[in-house]
């Protein structure tokens, strides 16, 4: 069994201090102390005289030694990108110590905010009966009603709230939410922006209500001049977050904040970060301000709202292939602890062919909706998944096939292929 490290912290020292110290290093035969030549010399002629250069303090064994450092170096920071810490060691042990000290004190105050998460979910559990899965309700019927019921709306934000709750107080920090239902889908002419304002002000209020401080963060314009611009999905979101009602004791300016995506939106204050659907624009990628963003909050959970982070033509129309590889690598680094997605005959709004659903920390969920003979609809579950299945798991799970059976994706299925 693996385990995981609460915190790596990386001292990055220019190559020719960390050269210069190692190569100064001298050897007390006689005692066996170490010295330096410059930052600490023998207190005596006598011990000068008999000092001596040890086989590894050399020049070239040192470079040696530091090659392998920066490799491992690298390892480190690309496995536990999100519990990594980079100090820079050049400076004064005093204030490298001060710094190390400070990265080590909010690693325990992140600590206890999620022991007084786990208390407040335990505290949920206690006055609902139970959250678990035993006791979910099913997936709601009639979904291509639009606008939808206010009831089904609650059903699906209380279903993402319970999982993310779960999810940071299992001490995930890095996590996504996708959620997919008609009026959360951009995709379609029945996209409502209130609807995704209302999921966010939920989920927010669920931990503020315990005290956690937490900034709700809206990408702002992208690109110079006249490529400036922002998402479509998110134009004058920002504006509604500020003039919604955050409730009658004031959490917003107090609790809950309202900020944009880049790494200057941290401040020491923030406990946790919710960022609204961060997307990629034409001749505009988010990932960098997000990864800023996600290395100054630290330890801090940082959770994705219905992010689309696919890579995009930049704006001569050619796809921005340099340094692909690593945004794809950093997408994917956040975990899913919510998951819902309908699937629909031929790529169509209706009629809804069935449902993928994973709330954290079970699996995923492949249901199909059947009509009943009196009329009424329902969703019945086909199988489930400890990853999120593919087309092929899905075409061969409604057809019937075992999951060790190969296929062609073709007829009313192969368009599937198209959706996930």
């Amino acid at each position: 069994m693996q385990i995981r490290p609460d915190l790596y912290i990386v001292l990055d020292v220019p190559d020719e201090i960390l050269i210069d110290r190692c190569v100064g290093r001298r050897l007390d035969p006689v005692t066996g102390k170490i010295y330096h030549i410059k930052f600490f010399p023998p207190e005596s002629e006598e011990i000068k005289a008999r000092l001596v250069t040890r086989p590894d303090d050399t020049e070239e064994k040192v470079k040696s030694r530091l090659e392998i450092y920066k490799q491992n170096a690298e390892a480190v920071s690309s496995s536990y990108s999100n519990i990594t810490k980079k100090i820079n060691g050049s400076r004064s042990k005093e204030e490298v110590f001060k710094e190390v000290e400070s990265s080590l004190s909010q690693l325990q105050k992140n600590k206890e905010i999620q022991r007084t998460l786990g208390k407040s979910i335990v505290d949920m559990k206690k006055g609902s009966g139970s959250s678990s899965q035993d006791t979910w309700r099913g997936i709601p019927t009639r979904l291509n009603n639009i606008p939808h019921s206010r009831e089904i709306r609650k059903y699906f934000y209380d279903d993402v709230i319970q999982a993310t709750q779960r999810a940071v107080n299992d001490g995930k920090t890095r996590l996504k939410v996708d959620i997919n239902i008609p009026e959360l889908n951009p995709e379609m002419d029945v996209y409502r922006i209130g609807t995704l304002m209302e999921l966010v002000r939920g989920l927010a209020l669920s931990f503020a209500d315990d005290g956690i401080r937490i900034k709700v963060c809206v990408q702002g314009s992208m690109g110079e001049g006249a490529l400036a611009g922002m998402p479509l999905q998110l134009a004058g979101s920002r504006k509604i977050l500020e003039f919604m009602d955050w409730g009658d004791y004031g959490a917003k300016g107090t609790f809950i904040n309202i900020g944009s995506i880049g790494a200057a939106e941290v401040e020491e204050q923030d406990d946790l970060y919710i960022l609204v659907a961060p997307q990629n624009a034409v001749g505009n990628c988010i990932i960098d301000d997000l990864r800023a963003m996600t290395n100054a909050a630290e330890h801090r959970p940082v959770i994705l709202i219905n992010a689309r982070l696919k890579d995009l033509p930049g704006s001569s129309g050619i796809m921005q292939t340099m340094g692909r590889d690593q945004r794809l690598k950093y997408a994917a680094s956040f975990e899913s602890c919510y998951f819902f997605r309908l699937l629909y005959y031929a790529g169509t709004q209706y009629p809804i062919m069935g449902a993928i659903r994973m709330s954290y920390p079970y699996r995923y969920e492949l249901y199909k909706r059947v009509d009943e003979p009196s009329g009424k609809e329902k969703y019945v579950i086909l199988s489930t998944f400890p990853e999120r299945p593919t087309t092929d798991e899905i075409n061969d799970t409604f057809e019937g096939k075992p999951r060790n059976e190969t296929r062609k994706s073709s007829g009313i299925w192969g368009f599937l292929s198209g959706i996930l």
